[in-house]
């Protein structure tokens, strides 16, 4: 999956086990202006340096991994999370990327239509 925004907010690195660690960062991401939505992003393991070379304000594509995972809590409870796990951001131009060359139409003036 892909989406493209503005980066909003860049997080310190969380070393969360003694094996695992992971960065967060938000996107706004924004396809009604007057409904902005502000999405987070983790990377993990050795991705984490991969937010070293990005600062706000930036706009972004973000590829990533939709993941869903359960566990059972202290009082045997089964719960359930989402995370988003990026493993790859692009920079992108502020008006993003040109659109396509379209040669489909030949030039103006050339058509052969007899009408």
């Amino acid at each position: 999956m892909q989406i493209e925004g503005e980066l909003i907010e860049i997080y310190d690195t969380e070393q969360v086990s003694e094996r695992f660690r992971k960065r967060e960062f938000v996107v706004e991401y924004t396809t009604n202006p007057d409904y902005p939505q502000f999405i987070k992003f983790e990377l993990v393991q050795d991705r984490c340096e991969g937010l070293d070379e990005f600062s706000t304000g930036q706009h972004v594509a973000v590829e990533f991994e939709l993941k869903g995972r359960h566990w059972t809590d202290r009082e045997g409870k089964i719960r359930y999370f989402t995370s988003l796990q990026a493993w790859l951001l692009k920079a992108l131009d502020k008006a993003g990327p040109p659109p396509p060359d379209d040669d489909s139409r030949p030039p103006e003036g050339t058509d052969d239509l007899p009408f």
